[in-house]
Parts: C-alpha cells; structure tokens; sequence
C-alpha cells in the first residue's frame, strides 16, 4: 500500500508503535511502516529504525501499525507494509454523510480544469467493501421472506388443525364442561397436545439450526458466537404463536352451549 502523509489517518489507521509518515521528516519517501502481523511474520523485534530491503531499496522501518481489515472477513489479517508515495493514481477523499452530491460536483468542476473531456471514475468505499459480502445480503433476504412464507403456512395449518381437533372432541367437551369443566381447563386440555408438538419440533430443530448456523460461520476468520438468546428467542415465539392460534380455537369451542353440542350429537 501507498500514500501521502495523511493515508493512515484518513482510513483511521492507529499505530501500534512508532509515528506515521509525516511532511516534518523530509526522509519519510524511504521510510516504510509495517503493520502488526507483518512484524509478526518477520520474527522482529524492536523494529523500530531497523531496515529491510523491499524490491531493491533499502527503507527504514518508523512505525507499526495495528491490524485492519483491508480483505474480506473470510481471510484473517494478512501482513501488509505501506511507503509514502504521491504517485499513487488512486485519490482517497473523506465526505461528510449527506452531502456527497454536492461534494462530487465540485470535485467533478475541480477535475475538469486538468482532465476536460475525460469523465471522472469516481466509486464509493463503502459499496465496495458491501459488495464482498453481496452473496450474504441476497442470502439474508431470501431467508426473510421464506421464514415468514413459512411461519404464515405453519399458522395456517395450525389453526386448521385446532379447528379440526376442536370440532372432533366436541362430544366430549360438551360432557367435560356438564360435569363442571371451565372454559380455562377446556382450553388447556386442546391446548396441551399442540405444546408437545410444538416442544418435540424445538428440541429437534435447534440442534439442526446451530449446526447449519455454525457451519456457515466457518467460512469466516472473524465470526461471532451463536448465543442462547437466539435460540430462546425463537423458541418463545412459536411457544407465544402456537399458544395464540390454539386458543382462539380452544376459546371459541369452550364457549359453546354444551346442550346444544350434545344434542347434535
């Protein structure tokens, strides 16, 4: 990597050791900074005004800088060197966030007084470190809306099997609520069944999510840790959903004149 005297502070790169390049030591064009895995690899220690040969040229190590991302999350900091150079046909400029239409006209006015009738390449740090993860935001959005595809489906087909469950033991509701059954215990008899199920598919499926989770997240060198919160999360929300659809079916049966259920039948 190269650049002038301010490169590093601009990206808000922090030293670990030493300075960086700066327009008060005229010997900076010869000088090189290391970063910490650089040092690292290297073996070296006290690095500081020690010199290594790079392409030819002796340059003379002023600092060391911490490590950063300059790669995707994918691959763990590699050793990385950086020289002062104001070749570099690249121009780094920081914009204040929303004002970047402005600001692009004027450097568009700027270029154009030493570039006319050749467009300005201009592109946006940000939308290119975005782009190395494209795969993963189209992934993110898919995974949205097929979760809540199936979350509707799985309501559905659970408040049609409720309502099945309930019109099936009628019968027996109609006696239970004879011989003095509540509308609570009514709907915590319907009730209870679908909460098994609805345990069985935790207990089976948590398993599956971490292990698919986890091994999606060996791909990264830098990956968070999959938290109990996440999983007690989910779990409370079919729990609130399973316990919300049946209800309404449980209730709504529980609330009807046992007479006539029982005549009908």
């Amino acid at each position: 990597m190269s650049g002038d005297y301010d490169y590093l502070n601009l990206l808000g790169i922090q030293m670990a050791d030493g300075r960086s390049f700066s327009s008060k030591f005229s010997s900076d064009s010869l000088s090189v900074i290391f970063n910490e895995s650089a040092i690292a690899a290297m073996g070296l220690k006290n690095p500081l005004g020690k010199t290594v040969s790079l392409w030819g040229h002796k340059k003379q190590i002023i600092g060391v800088a911490k490590d950063f991302n300059f790669q995707s999350l994918y691959k763990r900091v590699g050793p990385a060197f950086m020289e002062y150079s104001t070749r570099n046909p690249t121009v780094l400029i920081k914009i204040k966030a929303g004002s970047e239409k402005e600001t692009i006209a004027r450097i568009e006015k700027f270029y154009r007084n030493f570039n006319d009738g050749l467009p300005l390449d201009y592109r946006f740090f940000d939308e290119d470190y975005q782009a190395m993860y494209a795969s993963e935001q189209r992934v993110a959005v898919l995974s949205r809306y097929a979760a809540g595809i199936a979350m509707i489906i799985s309501c559905l087909g659970l408040f049609g099997l409720a309502a099945f469950m309930a019109q099936k033991r009628q019968k027996e509701i109609g006696i239970r609520k004879v011989v003095g059954a509540s509308v609570k215990d009514v709907t915590f008899m319907l009730s209870k069944d679908f909460m098994k199920l609805a345990l069985l598919s935790l207990v089976i499926s948590f398993p599956i999510g971490w292990l698919i989770m986890n091994t999606w997240l060996q791909h990264f060198a830098y990956r968070i840790i999959i938290s109990v919160s996440v999983f007690a999360l989910t779990a409370a929300t079919i729990i609130f959903i399973t316990i919300a659809t049946v209800s309404f079916q449980s209730i709504k049966a529980a609330l009807k004149n046992p007479v006539k259920t029982l005549r009908s039948e």
